[in-house]
């Protein structure tokens, strides 16, 4: 059996909409599986409007379950929903992400083996609106962190054996990553299937989301460096890169330039969209 879990918070105007697409990423056949929402520190109707797709789950041969934990913590979260799952496999999404049909037919024929593993779909960004977006989207997309290493920014997968190699999420920045780099190269997967993740918009916003990300980095390397032997990235090709997209370059090198100043603001996280 499958179990997905998805934290939100303060999702009320995106968790419909993952909801939806993620109750008709069918599988090939009729297979029960779980589907975990959990709202946490909302003050908003994210988990009113969860609960209100349970005639459509049930249709679907899903058993929807969704908690509203008063703490907004996103790790929190996960540890909590994996109390209720009871699937083999393990699915963890973003309340933002959106996606396609298949893609959990996929996961668990991936997943499938005895052997640990771990797997993500193909990543697509959401259009942006706005430049700075658009021309930083464009170039981060060709990095080999995203095309050869199977991200699995906003949707990740592991099987029961991986799952075992690690026991309660601990309270760090960047999940996937942790995740991710529990398993070498060889034993994560990328299938044909994709979902939809939103990069957030503006140059400012970029820029706080990125020097958070750096901040995640480093709390793997300072807490977990025996996981960086797993990384097994490519070369960054970057002068190849900057050939063919110039000006993409130049404005994703201008946003690592800009988080290693001090932050204007003392704010931890944003959404940008």
């Amino acid at each position: 059996m499958l179990s997905v879990i998805v934290p939100a918070s303060n999702e009320a105007g995106l968790i419909g909409r993952c909801i939806e697409a993620l109750l008709s990423s069918a599988f090939t056949r009729p297979t029960p599986w779980q589907l975990i929402i959990v709202a946490n520190g909302c003050l908003d109707s994210t988990a009113d409007i969860a609960r209100s797709y349970a005639d459509a789950a049930e249709q679907a041969n899903v058993d929807l379950l969704v908690l509203d934990l008063a703490e907004g913590n996103k790790l929190n979260a996960i540890n909590v929903g994996e109390t209720y799952a009871i699937g083999e496999i393990r699915v963890y999404i973003d309340a933002d992400v959106i996606v396609e049909p298949g893609l959990l037919d996929q996961l668990a024929r991936a997943l499938a083996g005895l052997e640990p593993a771990y797997a993500t779909g193909t990543l697509k960004i959401a259009p942006p609106r706005s430049w700075a977006t658009r021309t930083y989207a464009r170039f981060w997309s060709r990095l080999p962190f995203v095309t050869d290493g199977s991200a699995g920014c906003g949707v990740f997968a592991v099987n029961r054996s991986g799952r075992a190699r690690w026991a309660k999420f601990p309270p760090i920045i960047s999940d996937d990553t942790f995740v991710r780099l529990h398993f070498t190269p060889s034993e994560r997967t990328t299938v044909r299937a994709g979902f939809t993740w939103p990069m957030v918009e503006g140059a400012g916003n970029l820029v706080r989301v990125r020097r958070r990300q750096d901040r995640g980095v480093q709390e793997i390397m300072r807490f977990y460096p025996q996981l960086l032997g797993n990384e097994g990235k490519s070369r960054a090709r970057l002068l190849q890169l900057a050939r063919i997209d110039p000006t993409g370059f130049a404005f994703y090198a201008l946003v690592a330039l800009l988080t290693k100043l001090p932050p204007l603001s003392a704010g931890y996280w944003v959404r940008g969209r």
